[in-house]
């Protein structure tokens, strides 16, 4: 069978014509287009009408140089931009961040990846700048990381900007959590997943959760004797929740990092 390909190729370069294709033809269709076929050798190694459009990959009939007339090519995307506001003060809520299509994918080229990603945020203060004033309960946590991208511009009067307030860390034995927690598999929420009951976890605090006056991050439960049951929600997804015991206080967190959360 071989053999005798090989016979029709070398006759197909004898015969003027034999070998015209998509790119003789000058055609590269996408979708589905009857009208846009050529004459000349198909990928199935049968001569005669082969097609030149995207869906021929899925029939089968595409000409032998559709690779070469339309080339695959991938979705490009930019830059993320940078991550937006809280969409509302005083309560936990989310923050958004974008990035646009630079090319579109053709011709079976790679799709595009998500263009839009959404974190849980909290902000302390009005756009006025007055301290929202609210006692959080139960404790509000995120992921560590969200740390390293939180401003720290003095901005409300809760945030402690003295030396002397380096911030601390509790930690906490999980008693129970939601089924919710597991699921997450987004980027910015998949965190989540390594909540575990019975596992001890490690909250830090510190600014702009920190209040000023007190000292204090609400939900810390600093004030609980180490028996009482206390009450956590994730940040990003309102049905991660659960329950935890503090064991103790500490000046810093030693968790590994997938068990190291922030309130906020």
């Amino acid at each position: 069978m071989r053999t005798l390909w090989m016979a029709l190729c070398a006759l197909a370069r004898l015969w003027p014509g034999a070998q015209a294709g998509c790119v003789e033809a000058g055609r590269c269709c996408p979708g589905r287009d009857p009208a846009c076929f050529a004459r000349g050798w198909r990928l199935d190694r049968v001569y005669g009408t082969c097609f030149c459009d995207q869906a021929c990959r899925l029939t089968g009939d595409c000409c032998f140089d559709y690779d070469r007339a339309c080339p695959a090519r991938p979705c490009f995307v930019g830059e993320w931009s940078p991550w937006s506001g809280c969409a509302d003060q005083c309560k936990p809520t989310t923050r958004v961040r974008r990035r646009s299509v630079q090319q579109e994918p053709q011709n079976g080229g790679a799709p595009c990846p998500p263009l839009e990603e959404r974190a849980g945020c909290l902000e302390y203060s009005t756009p006025q700048g007055q301290d929202c004033g609210h006692s959080y309960v139960p404790a509000f946590i995120t992921t560590s990381a969200f740390n390293k991208e939180r401003t720290r511009q003095a901005v409300s009067p809760r945030w402690s900007t003295h030396a002397e307030d380096a911030g601390y860390c509790v930690e906490f034995k999980t008693e129970s959590l939601t089924p919710h927690c597991a699921v997450e598999n987004r980027p910015l929420t998949r965190w989540m997943q390594y909540l575990r009951e019975g596992y001890t976890v490690c909250v830090d605090c510190q600014p702009p959760a920190m209040n000023s006056v007190s000292l204090r991050c609400s939900g810390d439960g600093l004030d609980s004797d180490g028996n009482q049951t206390l009450h956590w929600q994730a940040i990003g997804n309102p049905r991660c929740q659960g329950t935890w015991k503090k064991v103790r206080r500490v000046d810093q967190c030693s968790c590994p990092a997938v068990h190291s959360f922030i309130f906020i």
